[in-house]
């Protein structure tokens, strides 16, 4: 047998590297000249120090968390709703799915944002309830936008923001914009489909009413081929509609929960109020159509 040829330098460095120096050469990089490319990107200092608790009660942290992630949802929720309105006017349908299908997932997400909160009781909730003073979900700005895009419209709900001419101005923009379903609509009325003119020319600073003519097209639809790419948008409508109407229905069993039927918070009718608005369907006649396919 032939001795073993001498090792290479190169050789003899690999072999006498320690575990330590390797594991050192596959470590990321940890030195930044300033803040981390991460928290350039993500700005987490800046949302982990906007938590101003107003009690000693440490369950007012939850509280407070849970209410900015769902102000977060909304966000990303409006976007996704707006993208795909603008997707409907070109008539890109795939886009559109494809953004409403996003915010299905969204909408999941943000109806479990209800856990932490589900099972205050009374006396918890009451305990950091005082620091809210007149402060109510009713008054967010972003989940208005939300209501706007759904076609639930009113000029009162801008009120509460005149204070903040930014906000004001953007929901101001967004009262007077088609919803989400107009641009639905008049998609449906570009393919042939009877939408009457008193809903393609309505109002839009207007709450979406119901139409009997609408709901005849949406029949007609369903009777017909379901594999089609409007058949297929109606569904995934109907998707967002049910999660729509599963966070209303959340929103009111956790309010039931921790405050019963005592007035809410900001003055507003409380419980009495969230089960007037859990009774209502998003784009209805997806909803009453099926009775008639």
């Amino acid at each position: 047998m032939s001795p073993e040829a001498p090792e290479t330098p190169t050789e003899a460095q690999a072999s006498a590297q320690t575990p330590e120096a390797a594991n050192e050469a596959e470590a990321p990089n940890l030195d930044f000249a300033g803040t981390t490319p991460y928290e350039d990107y993500v700005q987490a200092d800046v949302l982990t120090h906007l938590q101003h608790l107003r009690s000693n009660d440490p369950g007012e942290m939850v509280f407070l968390v849970t209410t900015q992630v769902m102000e977060l949802w909304f966000t990303v929720i409006v976007h996704e709703w707006e993208t795909a309105a603008k997707a409907l006017r070109r008539d890109d349908i795939p886009v559109a799915v494809a953004a409403l299908k996003r915010s299905i997932r969204e909408l999941e997400a943000l109806n479990h944002s209800w856990k932490p909160l589900a099972g205050l009781t009374p006396a918890q909730f009451n305990s950091y309830r005082g620091s809210l003073g007149e402060g109510s979900g009713f008054q967010s700005a972003m989940y208005r936008r939300l209501e706007f895009l759904l076609g639930d419209k009113s000029a009162s709900m801008l009120v509460p923001h005149r204070g903040a001419p930014r906000v004001h101005a953007e929901l101001e923009k967004a009262l007077h914009e088609p919803s989400l379903y107009d641009e639905v609509l008049r998609l449906l009325h570009r393919r042939g489909y009877a939408v009457p003119a008193a809903v393609l020319e309505r109002d839009l600073s207007k709450k979406y009413e119901p139409s009997p003519e609408v709901e005849a097209v949406w029949t007609e639809l369903y009777s017909g081929d379901e594999s089609g790419d409007l058949a297929r948008l109606g569904e995934t409508l109907t998707d967002v509609a049910e999660l729509v109407w599963r966070w209303r229905n959340d929103h009111l069993v956790a309010t039931r929960r921790a405050m019963g039927s005592k007035t809410g918070t900001g003055g507003s009718a409380g419980v009495a109020w969230l089960e007037k608005r859990a009774q209502k369907n998003v784009f209805p006649e997806l909803w009453t159509a099926r009775s008639h396919v």
